[in-house]
């Protein structure tokens, strides 16, 4: 292929590489000029890898019609597109959980190097400032204006009562008293549905005349189109998804300055920002883990289906004697060694951050080293019935190599099992980093996660009165996301699989 081919071939990917390029030198020129210290840890270079390694997939894929063409069918899925969209808003979310910093310290001598207070931060930390820097003494239930339980008062005039006392932060703008709390939401319900509105607006527009320009139509003729559901791909889901999400946004930024919108946890700690904040662990959990289980199940489910004899004997009685072992209980022996030797070389973090950084890269490495075999067995079963084939036989007859047969025979033709097993398997791991977590064996207990919210409402659900909002929290991210990916992985498991794309 020439160069230009090339280029005109992958055109959108190249063009999505010099976007993200462009934007990580922006930050990183925005963080120098403004005195900040980049903070590289181990999950976000993984993270950035996962983003290169992808989109070299998009670009080997788009030079392939057996890859390019069942994702062109996913296009065509209105619950997968409508899945694409919430699961892209997750990722941006985690993205911008994933730039860390240190700021500079408040008072700086002239004469002395800059330095940097001990405090991580990252861009959604900034973004987020005006939710996460309202914490409250203690508990207060969503879009309360009041405390959740009474506490003795002192009143101007000295004598004391029980009662429940006025937040600090929740509602504060409708003075001491706190009333007329449900119309000023309500007025705040309306204005962020009206900025959703006209945000969702311009950009429906702009979607509209962009596709009226390609189609070569009218822009009344293309809006009646896409309203009646008649374009090439579901740009009506797609709008109304985009739609749900600006919403999100705007209630945000409407609500979240004003009132603690999922209340705040025993610390007074607003609820909201925990959950946006764990979204980057469970992005975390379902990625790296896939990134570090793929190599042992391809190589070695490819390897024992195509070699068979002793290779296939030793990968069998591998993964056989692994999964003999009770995955929580090894799980559990590899988190307490990595306990035993952070408590033995704590100098060698220099913030909180690097240790629960660390702690959560050991168990994504310890999920993947456990969750490989099942994909292994799938990979290895395809590959024996491929080695059979008459195209793989006359290849080792003319003395094809066996690496190339396997990277240019067997491979490609098993990519849609990898395919589908990994955005199949991305939900189960979100899970089971809150269930781990619940459990206590999980995430480090500082750091924001699912898991550590469920694991703290267990005991707030049995206190006299009940909290219940950090558990409903928890649950509505976590199902929304685990909704969303198994949606996706409905799409692309009906366009990648053989068996139906035949049926159909």
């Amino acid at each position: 292929m020439t160069v230009n081919g090339f280029l005109s071939h992958n055109r959108t990917v190249l063009y999505t590489a010099m976007a993200l390029l462009a934007v990580a030198l922006c930050l990183l020129l925005i963080m120098l000029v403004a005195g900040l210290k980049p903070v590289y840890l181990w999950t976000d270079l993984l993270i950035y890898l996962l983003l290169v390694i992808a989109m070299l997939f998009a670009a080997y894929a788009s030079q392939h019609e057996h890859l390019r063409s069942p994702w062109l069918r996913v296009r065509h899925s209105r619950l997968g597109m409508m899945s694409v969209v919430i699961l892209l808003a997750y990722v941006a979310i985690g993205l911008l959980d994933s730039v860390h910093f240190r700021p500079p310290a408040a008072h700086q001598e002239r004469s002395t190097a800059t330095t940097y207070t001990g405090e991580v931060l990252t861009i959604l930390d900034v973004l987020l400032q005006p939710i996460s820097s309202r914490v409250e003494r203690t508990y207060s239930a969503p879009f309360a204006t009041h405390a959740y339980t009474k506490e003795t008062i002192e009143r101007p005039d000295g004598t004391q009562v029980r009662d429940f006392p006025r937040l600090e932060f929740g509602g504060a703008h409708l003075g001491t008293q706190g009333e007329g709390a449900a119309r000023d939401i309500a007025v705040n319900v309306v204005i962020a549905v009206l900025a959703a509105l006209v945000i969702w607006a311009v950009h429906a527009y702009v979607i509209v005349l962009v596709l009226a320009g390609k189609h070569k139509t009218m822009v009344r003729d293309q809006v009646r189109a896409v309203a009646g559901g008649r374009t090439e791909l579901p740009w009506r889901e797609i709008m109304l998804t985009v739609f749900l999400v600006i919403l999100a946004v705007t209630l945000t930024v409407q609500l979240g300055a004003k009132y603690h919108i999922f209340g705040t946890d025993k610390v007074g700690q607003d609820v909201y920002f925990q959950a946006l904040k764990s979204i980057r662990t469970g992005l975390v959990i379902g990625t790296l883990t896939t990134l570090i289980m793929l190599p042992f199940a391809v190589l070695f489910g490819i390897m024992a289906g195509y070699f068979r004899g002793w290779i296939d004997d030793v990968i069998q009685y591998v993964y056989t004697t692994l999964n003999s072992i009770p995955g929580i209980l090894l799980i559990a022996a590899a988190v307490l060694l990595l306990q035993v030797y952070m408590e033995r070389n704590a100098d060698a973090f220099n913030t909180t951050l690097e240790r629960n950084d660390l702690k959560l890269l050991f168990l994504c490495m310890i999920l993947g080293i456990t969750s490989w075999t099942g994909l292994c067995r799938m990979l290895r079963g395809e590959s024996l019935k491929l080695r059979e084939m008459d195209y793989i036989t006359a290849a080792t007859a003319m003395g094809v190599r066996h690496m190339v047969i396997i990277t240019r025979h067997i491979l490609p033709n098993v990519m849609h099992i990898v395919l589908i097993a990994i955005v199949l398997d991305f939900s189960g791991l979100v899970l089971a980093e809150a269930v781990l977590s619940y459990v206590g064996i999980g995430v480090d207990p500082a750091m924001n996660s699912w898991g550590n919210m469920i694991n703290q409402a267990r005991f707030e659900m049995a206190r006299d009165p009940m909290v219940w909002w950090s558990l409903l929290a928890a649950f509505i991210f976590m199902f929304i996301l685990v909704l969303a990916a198994n949606l996706f992985s409905d799409a692309v498991r009906d366009a990648f699989d053989p068996r139906l794309r035949a049926r159909s």
